[in-house]
């Protein structure tokens, strides 16, 4: 594999101060976040990179465990912090954690044990990357999921109450938006996998390429990660869906907004 030095690095950042000159003229604040973007994804992966490092030659199951639940802690803030109308108290952290922790954890073991195989099945070569995908992908569908099921219960409102009044349930008050909540969450890795290798060389299947893989094994692991990642999205969503469905009403069966919080 051809390894890249600081110079090289620098040329392809030069890309990214163009962007954020170019942009001064049309969104001056965009600037800023763009730049802070590249230096917080320099920063990040330089330090993933070091303690991936360390945890590649120390491999045991406890540091493996402590980086993954770190990684879900920090993924569960990212659902949270992306939510225009999110839940109160600990609800607008727990929903999307839990969801993920459910989801994502379950589909890693799943395909540790039973697909892979590898032994011992916690090896951090295979554990954190796979981890890593299924958490990302994961966090945009259930984010996608539960901004439109908050946002989507707030505008009709009036509609859900009118339901409940003529003796609907609060499923069947609210099917109609629990559809269009779950093929949000669904719509990105839908997508993904219907334009993979056609319109676009999906990440892991270009570094290993990159990395001197042959083609044909890059694309099994590939195909393995879209399906991994499919379930993984498509649970998620539909555990983030059903506990926020459940936190937006109460025993009673009362449509509960008082228990979202609006944010900027």
């Amino acid at each position: 594999m051809i390894t890249l030095g600081l110079f090289d690095l620098s040329l392809a950042a030069l890309l990214v101060v163009a962007l954020a000159l170019s942009s001064l003229r049309i969104y001056p604040e965009i600037a800023g976040q763009l730049t802070i973007a590249a230096i917080r994804t320099a920063i990040q992966l330089t330090l993933i990179g070091l303690v991936l490092k360390v945890l590649f030659a120390n491999s045991h199951i406890v540091w493996v465990a402590l980086l993954s639940l770190f990684m879900l802690a920090v993924a569960g803030r990212e659902v949270m912090a992306r939510q225009h109308r999110r839940f109160t108290g600990w609800w607008g952290y727990g929903i999307g954690a839990l969801s993920m922790f459910i989801s994502s954890f379950s589909v890693a073991l799943f395909a540790l044990i039973i697909v892979i195989g590898n032994q011992p099945w916690y090896e951090p070569q295979y554990a954190i990357p796979l981890l890593g995908m299924l958490l990302g992908n994961t966090m945009n569908g259930i984010a996608l999921a539960l901004d439109r099921l908050t946002s989507s219960a707030s505008d009709q409102r009036d509609v859900i109450e009118a339901r409940l009044m003529l003796g609907y349930s609060h499923q069947e008050a609210i099917a109609d938006i629990r559809q269009q909540v779950f093929r949000t969450g669904l719509i990105p890795i839908i997508n993904a996998m219907a334009a993979a290798g056609i319109v676009s060389l999906p990440g892991m299947m270009t570094g290993q390429i990159l990395a001197g893989a042959a083609p044909v094994e890059a694309v099994k692991y590939q195909i393995m990660i879209m399906f991994l990642i499919s379930g993984g999205a498509g649970f998620g969503t539909m555990a983030a869906m059903h506990f926020g469905v459940r936190r937006l009403f109460d025993d009673r069966l009362r449509l509960r907004l008082d228990r979202l919080s609006k944010t900027d």
